[in-house]
């Protein structure tokens, strides 16, 4: 299979030494796996900026989407609402996991290119005061957008509700102290900016929250409650883990460390992000996205004007020469989007840039 690096937002391109702990079969019942597992939980609420006193860390196997649909129906119970605001493909999906678990919940809508609006969330809570949870994602990758979940979750303490957001693409690429934005849930998986490969999501959650959920889960494998407990007692997962993916995701922790932490690995995202939108501007081509609510992660392009242009001969001519990028998902407009996490480099934007002024050049107007 041809080699090639992946713009994209996860998975993502990883460093041969995480694809290397792969290589190694373990025992979930070993106590050295296990302590593997506690090891990582204590990390993962160390990038968080919270403590073992009030917040756990929780393993889950399957995508992000599994963590997200374990926390919705673990946590919120029978005589309970949420509301989704959404502006973007997860944040529907939320929606999706809602309908299909028979939830009580309403959605706030926010076109693609805008941000959910603290003040509406504020309005519909004091409207309906039957609703006790607030969810919504922090980067939209359908579109690119960074979402203000500070200023969200602010109006949602406010209001005594508790709080989940899917930081599935964020997490550890961006800052989040997540008590202080007031956060109660967040969720995220092993193969996004602490680069990782897939397999497994987590959740960082509120110790208080998490024990109140007992009893409410709608599923058994994903049941958030019985998974920690399980874990909670010395890393043993309920079901069988995968211990290679875990392998790597601790290889992957360590690596995030040895480059400068959250930080350093924020500051290469953004400089590539910035970057890349420069060079893609020479070329005439613009992001979807304006400059104030553009995330780091990935980027939505509209289709450049007045070439002959098809995105499907655009991402082979780019993929023979190393790297894949990712078709649109808005749908009102035909776009395409270019990733920038994982070990992906300045040299690695530039090269992208000019294949895409090759290919351009190649096409004619």
């Amino acid at each position: 299979m041809k080699n090639y690096k992946l713009l994209t937002p996860g998975p993502l391109t990883t460093t041969d030494t995480v694809k290397g702990e792969m290589m190694f079969d373990h025992c979930t019942w070993d106590d050295d796996y296990k302590q593997i597992t506690q090891e990582i939980r204590k990390e993962l609420l160390k990038l968080a900026h919270v403590s073992e006193e009030e917040y756990t860390a929780v393993l889950m196997q399957g995508s992000g989407t599994f963590g997200v649909e374990s926390v919705l129906t673990s946590v919120i119970g029978k005589e309970d609402k949420l509301l989704i605001a959404a502006n973007g493909a997860y944040g529907e999906r939320m929606a999706d996991i809602a309908e299909h678990a028979g939830m009580d919940y309403v959605i706030y809508n926010e076109h693609y290119d805008q941000v959910p609006k603290a003040e509406v969330i504020r309005e519909m809570l004091e409207k309906d005061p039957s609703i006790t949870h607030v969810a919504m994602v922090h980067s939209e990758t359908t579109s690119g957008i960074l979402n203000d979940i500070e200023a969200v979750g602010k109006v949602v303490k406010s209001m005594g509700k508790v709080f989940i957001v899917d930081a599935m693409s964020s997490f550890a690429g961006v800052d989040i102290p997540v008590k202080d934005w007031g956060i109660d849930f967040i969720i995220s998986s092993a193969n996004k900016c602490i680069q990782g490969v897939p397999g497994f999501s987590f959740i960082i959650a509120d110790r208080k929250l998490l024990t109140e959920s007992k009893g409410k889960a709608r599923s058994l494998s994903l049941d958030l409650y019985d998974q920690w407990k399980t874990m909670e007692v010395d890393g043993k997962w309920r079901f069988t883990s995968p211990t290679h993916v875990v392998l790597a995701f601790a290889q992957a922790l360590k690596e995030l460390k040895e480059e400068g932490g959250i930080p350093a690995r924020s500051r290469r995202y953004k400089e590539n992000n910035q970057l890349l939108i420069k060079g893609m501007k020479e070329l005439g081509i613009h992001p979807y996205i304006d400059g104030e609510h553009q995330g780091p992660i990935i980027t939505t392009f509209f289709y450049p004007e007045n070439y002959d242009f098809k995105f499907a001969d655009m991402y082979t001519y780019i993929k023979d020469r190393g790297y894949a990028i990712y078709p649109g998902k808005v749908t009102e407009a035909e776009t395409f989007r270019i990733g920038n996490i994982g070990e992906i480099y300045k040299e690695d934007i530039e090269r992208v840039v000019n294949l895409v002024k090759e290919f351009l050049d190649s096409t004619g107007k």
